[in-house]
């Protein structure tokens, strides 16, 4: 059989991205983040800082309306989110300050490992690596759209 280099490529993109929110989901807790799950951190990382609606939530993961409500519910309960009454039976979703401080720390440790990440590999490689992996993102939709 011939090896595909773009099966290489998705194992390869999936396992960076494991890694990364492992790396990131161990360091806060450490931080005193106790709920800060990789898949909580994928979920928050997808919201605006301001108001989120669930329908917007779930329209923008592709998931559906409940799913993104249980989700945010979760949040609310670890402490990350708040839902504040808005229009009609509409819920207004935002951060609460400990899901803010949380954010911020995340972006800070990416940041850094942004440095760490450069020395060992030079300064151009990550933004090489994300230039080509665009292209290849539009290439693909091009195929997919046919």
């Amino acid at each position: 059989m011939v090896e595909s280099q773009s099966l290489k490529l998705a194992l390869g993109a999936s396992q960076v991205n494991d890694l990364i929110s492992k790396y990131l989901s161990n360091a806060l807790k450490e931080k005193g983040y106790k709920f800060a799950s990789p898949s909580a951190l994928s979920f928050l990382s997808t919201l605006e800082c301001g108001v989120n609606y669930a329908s917007e939530i779930a329209r923008n993961l592709g998931v559906s309306r409940q799913m993104a409500a249980k989700t945010v519910k979760e949040l609310c309960l670890a402490g990350y989110l708040e839902q504040l009454d808005d229009v009609g039976k509409q819920k207004k979703i935002v951060f609460t300050q400990t899901g803010e401080l949380l954010m911020s720390d995340a972006r800070q440790l990416l940041a850094d490992m942004d440095k760490i990440l450069n020395q060992k590999l030079g300064n151009n490689v990550i933004t090489a690596t994300v230039d080509n992996l665009n292209k290849i993102q539009t290439a693909i939709r091009k195929l997919s759209d046919g």
